[in-house]
């Protein structure tokens, strides 16, 4: 290894010289980004357990191929041949790098990065400052003081990818007696792990529109965590938001709107932390599409940049954040993508400027897996903790922090106090989870499971070529108790009806609804016959079970969830097919399975299917993360159609199920919108569902409305375009890139989703929040009721009523950092593991690199201190954001012949000349989302629904005074100076209005 060049070996005194302003690349001077070009993927150990590999691009092992021996003259030929086909590609991508981006001649000759946008904000504020976390900061004050600094950087950095068992591992502080935190995967439930649950995704969960489930899910999920051994959960997911609808991950967020982000993501975090498990709210920010969000991944040296305008981060991509840190999440993950040309976790404006100070964020923020590009500049910029604990490659045992965090400590570059405050935030976390009551987190208990291998017997760090003894690394402990059931709920609730004449739905056990009067006379002979068709209604084909696919990396069989991180193991998958069998009557009704997307077409088929009363045909669209691919699915959808011919089947089905005469229900599970024009309007198409990614119980799920079991509630959280192009130039996914540091401009800047369809009168085929019933509803009698009145600006921002906790500034003593004493085998080193000690030498050096004056090279605009937002405060933000300012009331009344669930909505609509000083103009959305209920109404039942709206729902982001400010139309009379409030039961179809 003597002759590798280390990329850490510069930070401390020599770190990170690059600023925000110049794109904090937060590695330009240290190279960091340019060296191990080859991502160190060919170090990744070989295991004979399975590897889930995570946010990275599996190799593929190629076999030699032998051939005969070449003339000379034909090996001329085809290595002038080659020689051609590589200038002619050279120039090709030197073009495309050079015309596209506009910045691929100077960074490709320069190696500079593009001018960055986001303005440096220093120094990071400390936590401490809210009520709700005195006591949590308090105790952990003591604990920290009393710390060695080894301890502090045990805290702070991860031990490297598979070092532990979980997928993220920190090293205990053993002299005070702080555990390792072990932190796992993610939203949808305990990821590489077994005997647990595979809920619903978080796309599912969105389309519910119910608080309860949200939270219910979150507290499940959480107990799960805790009786595994996990710390904090690596979710909710709030971003990316769903700015395009192909983005491979969206499905793991709640839908493409920020209030409901918000919402769904707060209520699932107040369910997970009810537990004691901390939860990491993530991806932050504008993490949008896969393609190119990491430096290597796709081939290129550095990672899209998102460029977001001010108020659009504000009042779209940060908002649910907001909900978040008001929700007092413990952990916010910054995103592996860069913003304004800064990557997100070297962003000294978003972590320390919005994130914790604005928001005022009391938690510790947490590196996405590799996200973290720089040593000293991230910790500066507000970054916590590092994660896995590599730097800028996998599984080399090279971080950016561990010892290298101890240097700079050392040799002055890192202030003792931002060390502090790192590691508080994390314990005074630790805390408020109430996680030093031993009776529910044993101190001598890590995870009961291996995220590494599936047998009893393993070792605690794989990833280490140390020889290592075997242990029980599995216990194989079944925590799913009866969350099946709220599993299963989530899932029916989540499923939208899209399209329902007739109505051919409810269906019976008998069959169909025209023909339950005369079931009772039906023989054997004379069956209902009903066709099943479609590979998404059966399991995977082949037999290998749902997990056949590592992280579900693949499109077959029924869709229980997209790909990734973000996917478990699931314990079994209730197809659609196994419910459909036990819940139709044998003895009345005739299944035909055709479990293929190949239409059948064989004489006897074509038989078959001309006498079929009733077909059922099930369709899908899969997605995932980036570092896997299926067919030609790299994380992001490349369209927005059905996979696997699925428009073709549909298309065939409706022509041939009874002669063409026979009604067709289709069922589709996606991982977002789809396009249906090709036969949604096909007259025998009388009913279609949208299963969105329903999880484990996903046929249970869905015989449940098919059947009226469960009336269905959900609406969905996206909108559905006719077209990809009906969403937009922010709709499109950036799939080649534009220069060698893609750039991605947010120019649509507010208008994502329903806000483009309203802002350019494009009529979608289903709106946003639209969904049927197999009942009715109607709204009435809306009134609005002033709670405070109206003024421009909040409150002004106050002191902090609780101060941080201060410790000393002195720099540690060497000893702290100093490898310890002891025998080798008491001292037994593993190779690749992050330590956070020195040698003597090293250590030294540092000494004498601070004493000498040596100075590192803070980033632009480190040594002004930035003025405190006056958007800031308290947790959440300026508390006076989230005191109640009116409240808008409606009836809402079920007139339909069976019990159901309503979904009410209220969108506000700004004044129409809205201004600030009435001399500009300023531009706003036609309508936005600021309230929703669910309420179960019985036939006839009426009930009343109020929506409460905080200044914070009524305000917009005014990018010159950097405050929230409420329109004031002073001046003004009539209609033209109120706010408007619309309820009704989709984005457009608003039944009631008031004015405010």
């Amino acid at each position: 290894m003597a002759a590798r060049k280390d990329p850490a070996s510069k930070q401390g005194l020599l770190g990170s010289t690059s600023t925000e302003h110049h794109a904090d690349y937060s590695s330009d001077s240290d190279d960091n980004v340019n060296v191990n070009n080859n991502n160190n993927t060919s170090e990744y150990p070989n295991r004979r357990q399975r590897q889930h590999a995570k946010r990275r691009t599996p190799l593929t092992n190629r076999a030699p191929s032998f051939q005969s021996l070449p003339t000379c003259k034909s090996w001329l030929a085809r290595r002038s041949q080659c020689w051609l086909m590589c200038v002619a590609f050279g120039l090709i991508l030197f073009v495309i790098l050079l015309v596209g981006g506009g910045l691929g001649y100077k960074t490709i000759i320069t190696g500079e990065p593009p001018y960055g946008l986001s303005p440096p904000w220093y120094p990071s504020p400390k936590g401490g400052i809210a009520g709700t976390w005195y006591e949590s900061y308090r105790k952990a004050a003591l604990l920290v003081s009393n710390m060695t600094l080894a301890e502090k950087v045990n805290i702070t950095t991860g031990v490297g990818w598979q070092m532990g068992l979980a997928v993220g591992t920190t090293a205990p502080a053993v002299l005070v007696g702080f555990p390792s935190l072990q932190l796992q995967d993610g939203p949808l439930g305990i990821r590489n792990a077994d005997n647990v649950t595979a809920f619903p995704a978080g796309i599912t969960v969105g389309a519910t529109w119910n608080r309860q489930l949200m939270y219910a899910r979150g507290k499940a999920h959480a107990i799960e965590a805790r009786e595994k051994g996990v710390n904090a959960i690596l979710g909710p997911c709030v971003g990316p938001l769903g700015r395009m609808p192909a983005g491979g991950r969206s499905w793991e967020g709640f839908g493409s709107d920020p209030y409901l982000q918000g919402i769904a993501g707060a209520e699932t975090i107040k369910g997970i932390q009810s537990e004691g498990v901390m939860a990491t709210v993530k991806h932050f920010v504008a993490n949008e599409q896969e393609h190119f969000r990491q430096p290597w991944e796709w081939g290129l040296p550095n990672a899209i940049s998102s460029n977001v305008d001010d108020r659009a981060m504000h009042e779209l991509y940060a908002w649910p954040f907001g909900d978040a840190v008001k929700a007092g999440v413990a952990s916010v993950m910054c995103s592996y993508n860069m913003v304004n040309n800064s990557y997100a976790c070297g962003n000294s404006k978003l972590l320390n400027g919005i994130l914790k100070d604005e928001l005022g964020f009391q938690g510790f923020v947490m590196s996405d897996w590799l996200a973290q590009r720089a040593g000293v500049s991230t910790a500066l910029a507000g970054l916590d903790m590092t994660m896995p604990g590599d730097g800028l490659g996998w599984a080399n045992g090279e971080s950016l922090w561990g010892k290298e965090l101890s240097r700079a400590v050392l040799n002055g570059s890192i202030p003792v106090e931002r060390m502090d405050d790192m590691v508080t935030r994390v314990v005074a976390a630790w805390y408020q989870m109430g996680q030093d009551n031993q009776d529910k987190w044993p101190r001598d208990k890590g995870p009961n499971f291996s995220s590494w291998t599936d047998a009893k017997m393993g070792v605690t760090s794989p990833g280490s070529p140390t020889d290592q003894q075997e242990v029980v690394v599995n216990q194989f402990v079944n925590v799913q108790a009866n969350h099946s059931v709220i599993a299963r709920q989530v899932a029916a609730e989540g499923t939208v009806l899209l399209k329902n004449e007739g109505p051919v739905l409810p269906l019976t056990r008998e069959g169909l609804r025209k023909r339950q009067n005369n079931a009772n006379n039906t023989t054997s002979s004379d069956k209902i016959k009903i066709g099943i068709f479609g590979e998404d209604a059966g399991p995977i084909p082949g037999g290998d079970g749902p997990n056949s696919c590592k992280d579900r990396g693949c499109n077959q069989g029924t869709l229980g969830s997209g790909w990734g991180s973000g996917a478990v193991e699931f314990p079994y998958l209730v197809t659609p097919i196994q419910a459909l069998r036990k819940a139709f009557d044998s003895s009345k009704v005739q299944l035909h399975e055709y479990l293929s997307n190949s239409f059948p077409s064989s004489p006897s088929d074509k038989t078959v299917m001309s006498d079929l009363d009733l077909c059922l045909v099930f369709v899908n669209a899969d997605a995932g993360e980036g570092f896997t691919a299926w067919e030609n699915v790299r994380g992001d959808r490349p369209d927005l159609f059905l996979q696997k011919k699925g428009d073709a089947l549909i298309q065939s089905v409706a022509a041939k199920c009874g002669g063409g005469f026979s009604d067709v229900v289709v069922i589709i599970h996606a991982v977002g919108p789809v396009i249906l024009e090709h036969w949604i309007d096909t007259p025998q198409i009388k009913a279609v569902l949208f299963a969105n990614l329903p999880g484990e119980e996903s046929g249970n799920a869905l015989a449940d409305v098919l059947f009226g079991h469960v009336n269905p509630s959900g609406h969905l959280p996206f909108t559905i375009g006719k077209s990809l192009q009906d969403y937009g130039p922010g709709g499109q996914v950036l799939y080649l890139p534009n220069g060698v540091v893609p750039q991605q401009d947010f120019s649509e800047g507010l208008y994502i989703d329903y806000r483009w369809f309203d802002k350019h009168d494009i009529s979608p085929r289903y709106e946003f929040g639209y969904g049927l019933s197999y009942t009715s509803f109607e709204m009435g009698n809306a009134t609005v009721k002033t709670i405070r009145p109206k003024s421009a600006l909040p409150f002004p921002r106050l002191d902090a009523l609780v101060p941080p906790p201060e410790y000393s500034t002195d720099i540690p003593p060497v000893e702290d950092v100093l490898w310890p004493e002891g025998d080798v085998e008491e001292i037994r080193k593993l190779d690749k593991y992050i330590y956070p000690y020195l040698t003597a030498d090293e250590a030294s050096a540092a000494v004498s690199a601070r004493e000498k004056g040596e100075k590192y090279p803070y980033p632009e605009g480190y040594n002004t201190t930035q003025p405190l937002s006056e958007a800031g405060g308290d947790e959440g933000g300026n508390p006076d954001l989230w005191l109640l300012q009116a409240k808008v009331s409606v009836d809402v009344r079920n007139t339909g012949k069976v019990a159901g669930a309503a979904v009410p909505q209220l969108y506000m609509s700004w004044p129409e000349s809205a201004s600030a000083e009435q001399t500009k103009k300023v531009d706003f959305p036609v309508k936005v989302l600021r309230g929703f209920d669910k309420i179960y109404l019985e036939p006839g039942e009426t009930r009343r629904v109020e929506f409460s709206l905080m200044r914070r729902d009524l305000s917009y982001w005014d990018v010159e005074v950097q405050n929230w400010r409420m329109v004031m139309m002073e001046g003004l009379e009539g209609d033209n100076g109120d706010y408007v409030f619309r309820v009704g039961f989709s984005s457009r179809d608003l039944r009631v209005e008031v004015r405010w």
